[in-house]
C-alpha cells in the first residue's frame, strides 16, 4: 500500500501516547432553556480546549464507544482572514510543533503542518470510533489527496467507503480565478467495513413524484422501462390484453413478462396496469410510494437543494447569532444527512472542529424531528467555544426567530489540569474524586458511581465480580497488609487493591485472589 512521507512524520506518529491526560472541569449546565450550575446528565457535551488533549480525555469513557464522527478541519487554504488561521499559522499549532517536532519544524511548508497536525487527531479518532462506527470528513483539493493517503494508513485502506461530492455553492463565482469551485468531498471511512451497516438516505420529493401516493388510484405516471422488463418466467412468452381496445400486446421477440400468465390476469383484475393517457397503449405496470422502500440507498453526489448549501449556512447561523465571523459554516443539512445515513436514534456523534456548532444543531434537530436520542460532544479550542458554538445550540434548544426550539440540553466544560505530572506522578490538585474515578475507567471502561456497598474508604465497587479498592492518600504512604484487608467487606471471585506498597506474599495473595497494583506505577495512561 503507497505510503505518505512528510517532514516530521517519525515525531508525530506516535505522539497521541505521550498527550497528557486532562481533566473536565464543568462550567455549566443548559438545559431545556435554563442555565444552572449542576450537570444536566444528558449526555451532550461542549468542550473549550484543545482538540488533540480533549480527544485523550474522553478516551476513557468513550473508547470504542462513538458511533458517528464528523469533522470540518482546516482546509489549509491558506487563507489568512478567516477566524479559524486556515493556513495552519496560528501561534499555539507554531508552539504545538516546535515542541513536538522541534528545530525542523522551521523547515515545514503548510502541507507539512497539517499533516503533523492532523496525524495525531485522527489517530485517537480512530480509537474513539465504535467496530460499527464510521468517520466522514470535509475536506477540499488542497488537501484531499494527503488526507486519503493519511486515513488508509490510520484506518486501512480497506475501510475506504466512499469519497462524497458536496455540491456547496448554488451559483458560479464570476470573480474565480481559474475555476470557480463548485463543491467540497466528504471523505468517509469505517472502523470495520464489515462491521459498518448504513442506513438508507430519505427520499426526496423529486424522488417522490415517480409515484401514486393514492393507492386506490387508477392511474400513475409511470415510466415504461419500469415495466417491460426482459426476463423469462415458468409460464413462456403470453400476452396482455388491453381491455379498452382488446388489443393484445406481447413482450419483444425472445423475452417474456415480469409475472406469469395467473398472475398477470391478477394484475389485470385488480387495474395495476396503466396502458397510457388515452387508454390505447401498451401496458405498464403501475407502482405505488407504499410499495417501495422507506428510503434510497446513498448516493455519492449530494446536491445542494437537498442538503444546503454554503451561503444558506451562513444565513442560518446570521439569524441564529448576528455578526458571526464564519465566512463558510458548514449547513447543519449536510451534517443531518450524514447522521441519517451513520448514526440510529441513541447513537453518540462526535466533532472535534465543532466551530460554529452545526453538528450539533444538527443532533437536537434529527432527534426532535424523529423523537431519537442522539447525543453529541462538540470540542472547540478557539475562544468563540463559548459565544457562538454554546451560544448556537442554547438558541437552537430554545427557539430562534421563526423556528420552533428543539428542547433538550447539554453541558460546558473547561479542559483542566492534567491528572499526571510530567515525572508519572499523581497531579494531587486534581482532587482524589477524580482520580479514583480515572482509575475506576481504566480497568471497567464503566461509568463510575459511588458503592453504595459500606465498606473501606478505599472501595471503588465491584465490577464482573472483581472487587476493586484504591488505597490512597495525598499526604501519606498507603500499604496494602492484613490491617487493610481486615476492613474489606465486599465478596468477590477476585480483589485489585492500589496501594503505594504491598507486605503481602505472592502465595498469600494467590490463594486470595488477590492482584496488587502500585500506584502510580501500574494505573493505566491513556
Amino acid at each position: 500500500m503507497p505510503t505518505l512521507h512528510w517532514i516530521g512524520k517519525e515525531k508525530v506518529i506516535n505522539h497521541h501516547l505521550d498527550v497528557p491526560f486532562r481533566v473536565l472541569e464543568h462550567s455549566y449546565g443548559f438545559d431545556n432553556g435554563n442555565q444552572k450550575k449542576e450537570e444536566t446528565g444528558s449526555g451532550n457535551k461542549i468542550i473549550h480546549g484543545d482538540n488533540l488533549e480533549a480527544l485523550k480525555t474522553l478516551l476513557p469513557e468513550y473508547e470504542g464507544k462513538i458511533k458517528c464522527i464528523y469533522i470540518d478541519p482546516p482546509y489549509n487554504t491558506g487563507n489568512e482572514g478567516w477566524v479559524y488561521n486556515d493556513n495552519v499559522n496560528d501561534p499555539k499549532i507554531k508552539k504545538w510543533l516546535g515542541q513536538v517536532v522541534g528545530k525542523e519544524s522551521e523547515d515545514l511548508s503548510r502541507h507539512d503542518k497539517w499533516l503533523c497536525m492532523m496525524y495525531p487527531r485522527l489517530k485517537l479518532l480512530h480509537k474513539l470510533l465504535a467496530e460499527d462506527g464510521a468517520i466522514f470528513i470535509s475536506i477540499d483539493d488542497n488537501e484531499q489527496a494527503n488526507l486519503k493517503l493519511l486515513c488508509d494508513e490510520i484506518f486501512g485502506g480497506g475501510n475506504f467507503v466512499t469519497n462524497v461530492i458536496w455540491e456547496k455553492n448554488y451559483s458560479p463565482r464570476n470573480d474565480a480565478k481559474y475555476f470557480s469551485a463548485s463543491h467540497d468531498f466528504v471523505v468517509v471511512y469505517a472502523k470495520s467495513k464489515t462491521s459498518w451497516k448504513r442506513n438508507l438516505a430519505p427520499r426526496t420529493d423529486k424522488q417522490n413524484k415517480f409515484y401514486k401516493h393514492n393507492d386506490n388510484d387508477g392511474r400513475g405516471l409511470w415510466r415504461p422501462d419500469n415495466v417491460l422488463v426482459k426476463s423469462f418466467s415458468e409460464s413462456g412468452v403470453f400476452g396482455i390484453k388491453n381491455p379498452n381496445n382488446g388489443k393484445v400486446y406481447f413482450p419483444p421477440k425472445g423475452s417474456c413478462y415480469r409475472f406469469n400468465e395467473e398472475k398477470s390476469k391478477q394484475m389485470l383484475a385488480e387495474n395495476r396496469f396503466y396502458f397510457g393517457k388515452d387508454g390505447n397503449g401498451k401496458p405498464q405496470l403501475k407502482r405505488y410510494l407504499s410499495e417501495v422502500n422507506d428510503g434510497v440507498v446513498p448516493q455519492t453526489i449530494w446536491k445542494y437543494d437537498e442538503v444546503s448549501h454554503n451561503q444558506e449556512g451562513k444565513k442560518e447561523l446570521n439569524k441564529i447569532i448576528e455578526g458571526n465571523v464564519f465566512d463558510s459554516p458548514k449547513p447543519y443539512q449536510l451534517i443531518q444527512r450524514v447522521l441519517q445515513i451513520a448514526a440510529n436514534p441513541n447513537d453518540i456523534i462526535l466533532d472535534s472542529f465543532a466551530g460554529s456548532g452545526s453538528t450539533a444543531h444538527a443532533v437536537l434537530n434529527l432527534n426532535k424531528t424523529d423523537n431519537g436520542n442522539r447525543k453529541f460532544i462538540c470540542i472547540e479550542m478557539e475562544d468563540y467555544a463559548e459565544t457562538i458554538t454554546a451560544e448556537r445550540v442554547k438558541r437552537v434548544i430554545k427557539g430562534y426567530g421563526d423556528n420552533e426550539g428543539t428542547g433538550g440540553g447539554f453541558d460546558f466544560y473547561q479542559l483542566g489540569q492534567p491528572l499526571f505530572h510530567e515525572d508519572g506522578n499523581l497531579n494531587e490538585s486534581v482532587g482524589t474524586a477524580r482520580i479514583r474515578k480515572y482509575v475506576w475507567y481504566t480497568e471497567t471502561k464503566t461509568a463510575y458511581e459511588e458503592p453504595q456497598q459500606k465498606d473501606v474508604n478505599a472501595y471503588l465497587g465491584k465490577h464482573n465480580d472483581t472487587a476493586y479498592y484504591f488505597h490512597y492518600e495525598p499526604e501519606a504512604v498507603t500499604t496494602l497488609n492484613h490491617e487493610f484487608l481486615s476492613g474489606i467487606k465486599a465478596k468477590a471471585e477476585q480483589y485489585v487493591i492500589y496501594a503505594d506498597n504491598c507486605l503481602l506474599t505472592k502465595e498469600f495473595m494467590a490463594k486470595h485472589h488477590i492482584i496488587f497494583k502500585k500506584i502510580p506505577r501500574d494505573i493505566t495512561k491513556f
